[in-house]
């Protein structure tokens, strides 16, 4: 019998197409399209038969699903709750789509570490008032900067390089810190951010959500930040304590803000956060690309062959630490 692929529900992701293609390409697997309106009971029973899936679990579905070897995450750094006890004591192999947005986020960050080093928000809200007038306020010239990446990975990467292609100087910390990747000068462990927090007049956010990362940029981080430094992040809302960053920013240890991540999601119409000083917001849009779709797709295929082969896969995670 063949091992059998249950793609679970999830909107904006062309499962049925999906299903298709990999009847056709990936014939040693028998994939299955659950139901976009299923019952928890339906997927339950569904996934009985399952050796690998592809969504998000539950502890009741991963409880009927006792012949599952491995569970392909739809996000590259899925939200608090994915990682439950019981899957990560679990034998299941869970692997994720770390790279596929590395550059379409990478450009996003930089983009609005560039808007905020250019004024351009405060230009932008001139404009909704029909007014042409020189603001006054500081420019941060990038070239001979330092930026600060909290959170290296794929995306981080990305983001140094380009960084370092504007003149930047780039700083970062990483979970399992290595050599340096092109552009970036020196890479850290988590430990190292309060002492490099000072270093930057930028810092980037790209932290995932974890246990460990949750609220990791407060009051007491944004006030060992240069006076005046620009903080952007893309990674999860969570990992930065919104109240904290209002104050920081109505105070003025902040010059600015930009994120494209909020705690919660969607940001509700009367936070605070809307009315703050010189804060960008974009609705978590960063990942957004012509052919991200087709990456994800091509990503999934591969495993799909490697698993129906027995070989190694591609972006196995550690359960425990939730990357």
């Amino acid at each position: 019998m063949d091992p059998r692929l249950v793609l679970l529900p999830r909107a904006g992701t062309p499962l049925a197409a999906w299903r298709d293609r990999l009847t056709e390409e990936v014939p040693q697997l028998d994939v299955v399209l659950a139901p976009a309106q299923a019952t928890d009971a339906e997927l339950a029973e569904l996934l009985t038969e399952a050796d690998a899936a592809f969504g998000t679990l539950t502890p009741r579905l991963l409880a009927a699903a006792g012949r599952l070897r491995w569970l392909h995450s739809p996000q590259a750094n899925p939200p608090a709750g994915f990682f439950f006890p019981e899957l990560v004591d679990s034998d299941v192999v869970v692997t994720n789509v770390r790279g596929v947005y590395a550059d379409s986020v990478g450009v996003h960050a930089i983009a609005l570490v560039l808007a905020l080093a250019r004024r351009l928000d405060v230009y932008r809200g001139q404009q909704d008032e029909h007014r042409w007038r020189l603001d006054e306020g500081p420019v941060l010239h990038l070239d001979g900067a330092t930026l600060l990446v909290a959170g290296l990975g794929s995306i981080g990467a990305e983001i140094g390089r380009l960084a370092a292609a504007l003149g930047m100087t780039v700083l970062a910390t990483d979970a399992r810190p290595g050599d340096p990747p092109p552009g970036v000068a020196e890479v850290h462990g988590p430990d190292a951010l309060d002492a490099l927090l000072p270093r930057a007049d930028v810092v980037v956010n790209v932290l995932p959500e974890t246990a460990a990362t949750t609220g990791t940029f407060d009051l007491d981080r944004f006030g060992r930040m240069r006076r005046g430094a620009l903080y952007v992040t893309v990674g999860r809302g969570a990992t930065t304590v919104t109240a904290d960053l209002v104050r920081a920013l109505t105070d003025g240890l902040l010059g600015a803000a930009a994120l494209d991540v909020a705690d919660p999601e969607p940001l509700p119409a009367d936070s605070p956060l809307w009315d703050a000083p010189r804060v960008l917001i974009t609705p978590h849009v960063a990942e957004r690309g012509p052919d991200v779709d087709e990456r994800r797709y091509a990503l999934l295929a591969d495993n799909c062959r490697r698993f129906a082969a027995g070989e190694p896969l591609l972006n196995v995670v550690d359960k425990a630490a939730g990357f």
